[in-house]
C-alpha cells in the first residue's frame, strides 16, 4: 500500500514510516521543514514538504492522489499557543480529511488523543488541544466517503515497546509506548474491519495483532 502521513516527522510517524517500510508499504510523509527529508529518508518514507496550515484544498488533494490510506498523525505540539491548537490539530486535520475524500481516498486513519471532546471544559492550552482534536474528530466520523479509524492513545510515553497493548472502545486512563502506538496504527491499516471504530488505547497484556484482530471482530 502508499500510505501517506500527515505530520510525517513526528515521534509516532517516525516509527510508523519504518514499520511500514519494513512491511513492504510505500510511505510517504507530510512535512513542514526541509531539513527533516533526511530523518524520513533514514527511516524508509518518501518526504514532502507542505505546510498544511496554509495549503490548499487542491494541493493536498493532488498529494493524496493513487494513495491506498491516509493516516493524519499531525499536531502543534506542546507549548505551541492555543491558536495553532486550532490551525492544526483542528483544521489541518479537517482539511487532509476533505482531501482524502476528494482524491478518493477511502481508508483514514487519526492519531487522536485520550480525552478528546469538542465540548471539553477548561481554559488551559491542553484543554484547547482536547477540543480541537475532539472536533476534528467529529468532522472525520461525518465524511461518508471515508473508511475511518480514529485512535485516542493514553499518555505516551518514550520506553521501548512491549508490543502489549489494550485496545477497546473505553480502556480508562493509562500510557503507552509510542512504539506500541506505531505498531498499532500498521496492523489498523492492514484490518479493514475496524473502520468505524473510535478506539483507546493503553499498554496491557494482549499481543498488538490479537487485540487488533479482536476489536475487528466485535
Amino acid at each position: 500500500m502508499r500510505i501517506v502521513i500527515a505530520g510525517g516527522h513526528g515521534q509516532i510517524a517516525l516509527r510508523l514510516e519504518r514499520l511500514l517500510s519494513a512491511r513492504g508499504h510505500e510511505a510517504v510523509g507530510i512535512i513542514r521543514k526541509p531539513e527533516h527529508a533526511d530523518d524520513l529518508r533514514e527511516a524508509g518514507a518518501e518526504p514532502v514538504v507542505l505546510d498544511l496550515e496554509s495549503a490548499s484544498l487542491d494541493e493536498v488533494a493532488t498529494l493524496l492522489q493513487g494513495a491506498d490510506a491516509a493516516v493524519f498523525a499531525a499536531g502543534a505540539g506542546p507549548g505551541s499557543g492555543v491558536a495553532r491548537k486550532e490551525t492544526v490539530d483542528r483544521g489541518a486535520a479537517m482539511l487532509f480529511a476533505d482531501a482524502a475524500e476528494q482524491a478518493g481516498v477511502r481508508r483514514f486513519m487519526v492519531v487522536s488523543s485520550m480525552g478528546a471532546d469538542a465540548q471539553h471544559p477548561g481554559d488551559t492550552e491542553f484543554d484547547a488541544y482536547l477540543r480541537a482534536k475532539g472536533a476534528a474528530d467529529d468532522y472525520v466520523r461525518s465524511k461518508s466517503g471515508l473508511d475511518w479509524t480514529i485512535l485516542r492513545p493514553g499518555r505516551l510515553a518514550n520506553d521501548a515497546g512491549t508490543g502489549l497493548v489494550q485496545l477497546k472502545a473505553s480502556t480508562g486512563p493509562g500510557t503507552v509506548p509510542r512504539d506500541d502506538v506505531a505498531a498499532v496504527i500498521a496492523e489498523l491499516l492492514e484490518t479493514p474491519a475496524t473502520a468505524g471504530l473510535t478506539l483507546e488505547l493503553i499498554s496491557g497484556s494482549v499481543p498488538v495483532t490479537v487485540a487488533v484482530r479482536d476489536i475487528a471482530g466485535n
